[in-house]
């Protein structure tokens, strides 16, 4: 069974720190590329940050580059987004998503997360 479960979302001051987590299973985590996603109330889900497979390349979104961090654990099938300097523009519900192929020239394949909130308010 695949799963995502996301974790570390909530209240948080501007200016503060979270850490959100994304604990994976059913799958060959270490050959898939992951990501994290967000959504705010009303607007289209956006790409945050993006990690290859091997942790090797990050891309970051320009609203959030220099003040979030992802990284990845392949040992243990975890993949993180270090959060810092929120601002309240920041407040959306979080998504980890799993992106794989099965072999070359063929589709790939995501797998998505419920979700975690994070509320960036004073």
């Amino acid at each position: 069974q695949v799963q995502l479960v996301e974790s570390g979302g909530g209240l948080v001051q501007p200016g503060g720190s979270l850490r959100l987590s994304c604990a994976a299973s059913g799958f060959t985590f270490s050959t898939y590329a992951m990501s994290w996603y967000r959504q705010a109330p009303g607007k289209e889900r956006e790409l945050v940050a993006v990690i290859a497979s091997a942790g090797g390349s990050t891309n970051y979104a320009d609203s959030v580059k220099g003040r979030f961090t992802i990284s990845r654990d392949n040992a243990k099938n975890m993949v993180y987004l270090q959060m810092n300097s929120l601002k309240p523009e920041d407040t959306a519900v979080y998504y980890c998503k799993a992106r794989g192929r099965a072999g070359p020239l063929l589709p790939t394949y995501d797998y998505w997360g419920q979700g975690t909130q994070v509320t960036v308010s004073s």
